[in-house]
């Protein structure tokens, strides 16, 4: 288990001999932004581990998690490793003393950045993730590492198995390769591999497991997550992993999973806090999918996104105009996390951060003049953004490429389809593959986002998110939590508004561009950060602490599979019901709604991925909510608006 972590800026490094630092500082983890924010030079890292053995005949591994744009590895004084991206975990065997000093040392960001707002807020700057250390006792010989790779074939599918053995004594021997399906009935296997070598060697094996009808894993609400566990026991020795088989490709501005469509829903996900918590929290909101903002996460993300049944969006690189090292350091990442996670199924998207400054600063008006001026501006913006537009293009299409090649070499045979990538994300006017949105809230009115979208639909299409922040705490200064712009929350919500107004007016803001995403048919629709930067606030749905906001629990409703949405802000008078279906399944649904005394209900049928107008609600004056319901069969799904 890991210590203490102190840092210090290095001053003497040769490759020969560990670094020195003149003065330590303790700091909470790894990439601390704020204990070195002035540093030009690499920054040293140290912690100290226990021997793990009860017996000296045992062994000890060491096993490094984080992550690293660029970092050397260091024990006892001697270096055992250096990587550039460093993507852990980073596994090495020495011979401990009592007590061993490790040291990492870090480059500056490259290839891993992010928003530097969500950056200083939970002091991530290099690693974007808690570091981890873990040492135990290992037998003298023992399974070092097992990599399993799930491909389709035409008859069926084979997972490509490598085990590396660690020889501390002669081995002559075979490993048992083992498959089992986990929590539902499917195919079995089981084969024996031999292995040789000498003592102080280290050699791979390698097989293949045939599963003639792969059972395959689905994003939550499309079908079942099944997986399996691939197992190799050498002597009393055994190491696992578990896979699934996904195929997950991108046509034009359609994600297809296992061939088929999908709508994909879900949240941004800022570095920080506990990547469990975040996944668990978006599937219990109905989401397919989360979005590694700016960030690598750790791995435990990924297995929670198994579990859960979302697939994960990982960013990879910030693009600045005119930065042509980008594209290298970007595809250089793509594909040590292509190969790392292959056997991940939730393992689905790689995406450029590139997220431009907005052009339409100040615009928070909803009037017709208002409207010619986001215009001109969009205009403008599409004239002047070409250089970083290209740089953008030209890093996407590295990391598509760099993907499929990765998966190439995994396998003779690799998975149909190209790898599914989101070359550029920026506002509207910047010719952005995935549009940020943010009606409500840096411009215009969040009902706006219909004009919008009646003029261009193409920024509906992919939104790699839409915003509107809001206060945590009553006591809380706006001014002083990073990622939530003061001046905008004042304009929005009034000068001496407080938690309450703030949080209402996020949740409506955020609900109704959700639902309009919704109703034009988004093939991808990313709202909010799931959880706060920074205490006091922000522009997530969770609090930094964990507690929900209005905004989520509304997100909740919008986001269900099948619901029916009001054709706008919900107002007196008369407005159109829309009813949305997410899923595979054509439904016969009834749809009614209830203001005050008045209620109405319609009966419409709706296919798969479609809308389907479904009535008209009379709202009266005197309303102060409307509830929508739809009930398919003995099931009753809500959904409810305040006025």
């Amino acid at each position: 288990m890991s210590g203490e972590w102190t840092g210090g800026v290095v001053d003497g490094h040769t490759d020969d001999s560990p670094p020195t630092v003149e003065e330590w500082r303790s700091v909470a983890v790894p990439g601390s932004k704020t204990a070195f924010a002035d540093a030009t030079e690499p920054i040293a890292y140290r912690t100290t581990v226990a021997d793990p053995r009860a017996d000296e005949r045992e062994r000890a591994l060491l096993e490094l998690r984080g992550n690293a744009s660029r970092a050397e590895i260091w024990l006892n004084g001697t270096r055992v490793g250096g990587h550039e991206p460093f993507v852990g975990p980073f596994r090495t065997t020495f011979d401990p003393r009592p007590t061993n000093e490790l040291i990492v040392v870090c480059e500056r960001p490259g290839a891993v950045v992010g928003s530097e707002e969500a950056i200083d807020a939970t002091e991530h700057a290099t690693s974007a993730v808690p570091w981890a250390v873990d040492v135990e006792a290992r037998p003298q010989t023992f399974c070092r590492r097992l990599e399993a790779r799930p491909r389709f074939t035409e008859d069926g599918g084979v997972i490509d198995v490598e085990c590396e053995v660690d020889a501390g004594e002669a081995v002559d021997d075979a490993i048992t390769l083992s498959l089992r399906p986990e929590g539902f009935r499917g195919s079995a296997a089981m084969q024996r591999v031999p292995v040789r070598a000498a003592a102080g060697e280290r050699v791979t094996v390698s097989d293949t497991l045939e599963i003639r009808e792969p059972s395959r894993w689905w994003p939550q609400g499309y079908g079942p997550q099944n997986r399996y566990t691939v197992r190799a026991k050498l002597g009393d020795d055994a190491i696992s992993k578990t896979v699934g088989f996904c195929d997950v490709e991108r046509d034009g501005d359609e994600f297809l999973i296992n061939g088929r469509p999908v709508r994909l829903r879900g949240f941004a996900r800022l570095p920080g806090g506990d990547p469990v918590a975040d996944v668990e929290r978006a599937a219990a909101a109905n989401a397919t999918f989360v979005r590694a903002n700016g960030h690598v996460p750790p791995e435990s993300l990924y297995a929670a996104g198994d579990e859960a049944g979302l697939l994960v969006w990982q960013d990879v690189v910030g693009v600045e105009p005119n930065d042509e090292p980008s594209a290298d350091e970007a595809a250089a990442l793509a594909a040590t996390l292509a190969k790392r996670y292959t056997h991940r199924p939730s393992a689905a998207i790689y995406g450029v951060s590139e997220e431009l400054p907005s052009p339409f600063d100040g615009l928070y008006g909803s009037g017709f003049l208002t409207k010619l001026r986001f215009r001109y501006r969009a205009w403008r913006a599409d004239v002047d953004h070409g250089a970083a537009e290209s740089v953008a293009d030209a890093v996407g299409e590295r990391i598509a490429e760099t993907v499929a090649e990765s998966a190439d070499a995994a396998a003779e045979e690799s998975k149909p389809g190209s790898p599914a990538v989101v070359s550029s994300t920026g506002p509207p006017g910047t010719e952005p593959d995935a549009t940020r949105l943010s009606p409500g809230w840096e411009y215009l009115s969040a009902a706006d986002l219909e004009w919008l979208l009646e003029r261009d639909r193409t920024l509906g299409r992919l939104v790699a998110g839409f915003d509107a922040g809001s206060l945590a705490a009553d006591d809380a200064d706006p001014a002083e939590i990073p990622g939530l712009d003061a001046a905008v929350l004042e304009r929005r919500v009034g000068t001496d508004a407080g938690l309450e107004e703030s949080q209402r007016y996020q949740a409506k803001t955020l609900k109704t561009v959700a639902e309009t995403l919704r109703r034009h048919e988004s093939a991808l629709s990313t709202a909010a950060p799931i959880r706060d930067a920074a205490p006091g606030g922000g522009m997530g749905v969770v609090s930094h602490a964990g507690e929900e906001k209005p905004a989520y629990r509304g997100l909740v409703r919008s986001f269900e599979p099948v619901q029916a949405v009001l054709d706008g802000p919900p107002a007196a008078g008369s407005i159109g019901i829309t009813l949305c279906n997410d899923t595979h399944d054509a439904f016969e649904a009834t749809v009614s709604w209830v203001a005050d005394n008045d209620e109405g209900e319609t009966t419409v049928e709706v296919d798969p991925l479609e809308t389907t107008a479904a009535g008209t609600a009379q709202i009266p004056r005197t309303a102060t909510r409307i509830e929508l319901t739809v009930a398919i069969g003995d099931r009753r799904i809500r959904n409810r608006y305040h006025l």
